[in-house]
């Protein structure tokens, strides 16, 4: 199949290199304004155009949009009217309020949408899920779920992101939700900042704790922070009436034991997410090729991207307000 990608920055140019390495992947459109696109796709292999437009008008079978959160929703809708399978990236779009206009115009489309929340395709989280769903665990209790960047992005993409609820979290909140099978009710957020000064200038936190009350009473608390000396730690754990089982805890764990005689974590550190998630991100692309060719129905949807946007919302509201927030206050449709 020919793929089309639009957006070669960090995340895009890494898809397109993923992509080249499918067998399913004939070919590659990809477009920037980069003036480094020429040579990414030379590299690739690929025909660089000028325009999304271009690259929709070039019998692509499916695209990739990997462009500025600002630019996703009216690419989306390009490629849904020219009738193109689509992944993006999340979010769907800078606010919730777009992010439901995209849904309620793409709902009847037939047009196959894929938003790229990774973790759902990590093995690690996959078994997760899989022994939540054959009942090892018991009835669930507790969830605990942890992200921790190795150092926070630049100013320019701090006061962009819409904060770390919905830059950072929002991946947290999704796999709690996919792992689970469960929805939150209710948030309950603290946050701090003791690092970079340009963060908290920006309106935000670099370091947070969320309690998330799921519907059936499990508590799920998400941690988070912008700096995390040691590497780029992903964990997830479940406790139940039964058993409890953990997602990250390897060698390659960015958390040293200072336990007498145990040399575990052994191996190096993760650095970031695309160490810690190459396999995830090539299996996601893999399933997106499923969805263009038919075979599968988009393991992620717009529908799935918003729920996770909604806990977002709720939680910007509760570190803002210093209160418990539940879900329904924020959603707006």
């Amino acid at each position: 199949m020919r793929i089309g990608i639009m957006g070669l920055g960090r995340i895009g140019a890494f898809h397109a290199e993923t992509l080249a390495g499918l067998e399913a992947v004939e070919s590659l459109v990809v477009t920037d304004p980069s003036p480094d696109t020429a040579a990414v796709a030379g590299r690739l292999g690929a025909t660089a155009v000028d325009s999304p437009e271009e690259v929709l008008a070039a019998g692509v079978d499916g695209v990739v949009i990997a462009a500025a959160t600002d630019a996703h929703p009216g690419l989306v809708l390009a490629a849904v009217r020219a009738g193109v399978p689509v992944f993006c990236e999340k979010p769907v779009a800078r606010t919730m309020k777009e992010g439901v206009e995209v849904r309620d115009a793409v709902k009847d489309s037939g047009v196959p949408i894929q938003i790229g929340y990774n973790r759902r395709f990590d093995p690690g989280f996959a078994a997760a899920r899989a022994a939540v769903a054959r009942g090892e665990l018991g009835l669930l209790h507790t969830v605990r779920s942890t992200t921790l960047d190795p150092e926070p992005p630049p100013p320019a993409y701090i006061t962009a992101s819409g904060g770390i609820f919905r830059d950072c979290s929002v991946h947290d909140f999704d796999i709690i939700r996919w792992v689970t099978g469960r929805e939150v009710t209710e948030v309950y957020v603290t946050g701090s900042n003791r690092g970079a000064k340009y963060i908290a200038a920006a309106g935000d936190a670099d370091t947070t704790a969320a309690l998330l009350t799921l519907d059936d009473k499990t508590l799920a608390l998400v941690s988070n922070s912008r700096h995390n000396a040691r590497g780029y730690d992903v964990r997830m754990e479940l406790h139940g009436f039964k058993d409890s089982i953990a997602v990250g805890l390897e060698d390659r764990l960015p958390l040293r034991s200072v336990e007498p005689g145990t040399a575990f974590p052994a191996a190096a550190p993760h650095h970031f997410f695309m160490d810690r998630f190459a396999v995830a991100y090539r299996a996601e692309l893999i399933a997106f090729t499923e969805v263009v060719a038919g075979l599968r129905s988009s393991p992620c949807t717009v529908e799935d991207a918003l729920e996770a946007g909604w806990i977002a919302e709720a939680c910007t509201l509760s570190l803002r307000e210093r209160r418990a927030v539940r879900i329904e206050e924020v959603r707006t449709a």
